[in-house]
């Protein structure tokens, strides 16, 4: 139903005939000129002439702000389609200089409504029915105040020329205001401004138009009330003081654009520190990943190893022997970039050693009878000695293990110490031999 800002028939007419074939009878369709939330106007010709082919529906016309402008006679056009209602309501209240409350209501055929609402016991009946209007047959009460008395000291105080003025010139500081938001980039215009209303935004999210008008009004010195329209976060600028000067127009805006260059600047604050949170938050995260893939695939993972590589020039084997005579033998590749989880350590030290470090580096695997020692080649250039092996060119030094590896001895069952086994066999033995 609603498009944009105004609303159209079709839904009005699709479920109007949807009722109709479900065995239901239409009776009723509001339409409203001046919307609470932006003063749009539905396009009331268009529903009116639409629903001449419904004649037991009744057309009501809301336009409890905008119905008051319609004294002046520029603003008729706004009433195009009047002439299908069957009732018209206004508020004198909001925009005709009256106090709360107070509200008109016009009807085209005045025995259809109170014949649905009269109430005519015997002790309500008196000799005056035939000669005078009873409006306790025209709502749900029986009485009501005398409403009408004070909006008719209004209009005998101002007269009709006096709220046609008060009227156009409330129109007139809407215009002065719409027009300083438009000079400003920060916001945007939300309506179009036909009577006294601006519905206007930051341009930005909700939330930064909810903290601007919540420090606005909790300054004191304005006061507005917000509205969703098509689902838009607006803030709603109504000149309805009696005195409004074009000055009062200026110092609100001043105070809006104030707060505005406030609200923005605390906005960035807020955006920079919630980014440092997430940096902070992900750089964990990403610290914590990368520990867990760099131990499952540590080449991949770590740029350092990456950017190293595994230089041209390193053997292409590594050897050490075992603990049975045989050799075990460690292949490595001979190209740049393919280094396996047990060369990518040798690659890295390798470059390390390249890019000048000058102190020894001693690796010793716990699973091998082996130890290493890694010297840059310049050294070993250095003292004029050239070894034909592939581990003396890259300056990768086999020594063998002073001692084998207790903790390998004791998984295979055999002594630390060989003499003392020995030893205790040839004391055995004796004993033996004693016996």
């Amino acid at each position: 139903m609603a498009t944009g800002w105004h609303t159209v028939f079709n839904d009005y007419d699709e479920a109007i005939e949807e009722d109709e074939q479900q065995g239901l009878i239409p009776f009723f369709v509001s339409t409203t000129l001046g919307t609470t939330g932006s003063c749009a106007f539905d396009d009331l010709a268009e529903i009116g002439a639409a629903l001449q082919r419904f004649p037991n529906v009744w057309l009501h016309v809301d336009a409890a702000y905008a119905g008051n402008a319609f004294i002046c006679p520029e603003l008729k056009p706004l009433l195009k389609g009047i002439e299908y209602a069957d009732s018209f309501n206004t508020n004198p209240n909001k925009w005709l200089l009256t106090n709360f409350d107070c509200s008109t209501l016009w009807v085209r055929d005045r025995i259809r409504l109170t014949s649905a609402l009269v109430v005519d016991p015997l002790y309500l009946k008196h000799g005056y029915s035939d000669a005078a209007i009873d409006f306790r047959h025209w709502g749900v009460p029986l009485s009501r105040r005398f409403r009408s008395l004070k909006l008719w000291f209004v209009l005998r105080s101002y007269g009709i020329s006096g709220l046609q003025a008060y009227i156009r010139h409330h129109i007139a500081l809407a215009k002065r205001f719409e027009a300083l938001v438009l000079k400003d980039a920060r916001f945007e215009v939300c309506n179009d401004v036909k009577l006294g209303l601006v519905c206007f935004r930051l341009k930005g999210t909700d939330r930064i138009n909810e903290k601007l008008l919540s420090s606005i009004n909790a300054s004191g010195k304005l006061h507005m009330v917000p509205a969703s329209v098509n689902d838009t976060y607006v803030i709603r600028f109504c000149a309805v003081a009696q005195n409004a000067k074009v000055e009062d127009i200026d110092y609100a805006w001043d105070v809006i654009s104030d707060f505005a260059a406030e609200t923005l600047e605390k906005e960035q604050a807020d955006e920079v520190s919630e980014i440092v949170d997430r940096r902070k938050t992900h750089t964990l995260a990403q610290k914590r990943s990368f520990f867990v893939r760099m131990v499952s695939d540590p080449k991949i993972y770590n740029p350092a190893i990456n950017k190293a590589q595994t230089p041209h020039r390193m053997s292409g084997e590594l050897t050490s022997p075992g603990h049975d005579g045989t050799v075990v033998t460690v292949q490595s590749p001979k190209t740049p970039g393919s280094a396996t989880w047990i060369s990518w350590p040798l690659a890295f030290l390798f470059a390390s050693a390249d890019d000048g470090s000058k102190n020894d580096v001693t690796l010793r695997f716990r699973h091998l009878d082996t130890m290493m020692r890694l010297s840059a080649s310049r050294r070993n250039s250095a003292t004029g000695g050239s070894s034909p092996s592939p581990e003396a060119e890259n300056g990768i030094t086999l020594l063998k293990s002073p001692k084998k590896s207790p903790i390998l001895q004791r998984k295979r069952g055999t002594s630390p110490n060989p003499s003392s086994a020995a030893a205790a066999a040839a004391s055995a033995n004796s004993n033996g031999s004693g016996k």
